[in-house]
């Protein structure tokens, strides 16, 4: 019984902090995955911005000393847009929609 107490403890322990329910972001190629219509997402990935469902908007990408770096029309529903500006974060905005990435 002393030997079997120390192993259910541990048994336990690892029960209640292992987490319940695990989940993995995806990465959408821009094109390849549906949205819903008026849904507007950005997504960077290795020097390109992909903007889904901003056709008409502008997109503004700001660095974080406020420096306009790119504003650019989005006329298509899925564009992907090169990005050649120096490492650090920027904030991006298209529409209502404002998100922060990183540039390595």
């Amino acid at each position: 019984m002393v030997r079997f107490l120390p192993l259910l403890m541990t048994i336990l322990t690892l029960c209640f902090t292992a987490p319940a329910s695990v989940s993995a972001a995806t990465m959408h190629e821009a094109g390849l995955a549906t949205f819903p219509e008026g849904e507007i997402t950005i997504t960077y990935s290795q020097g390109f911005l992909y903007v889904n469902g901003g056709e008409g908007k502008v997109l503004e990408v700001v660095s974080l000393t406020g420096r306009r770096v790119l504003e650019q029309q989005i006329d298509s529903p899925a564009q992907k847009i090169e990005l050649s500006i120096p490492k650090g974060c920027y904030i991006v905005k298209v529409g209502s929609v404002v998100r922060k990435i990183a540039v390595r």
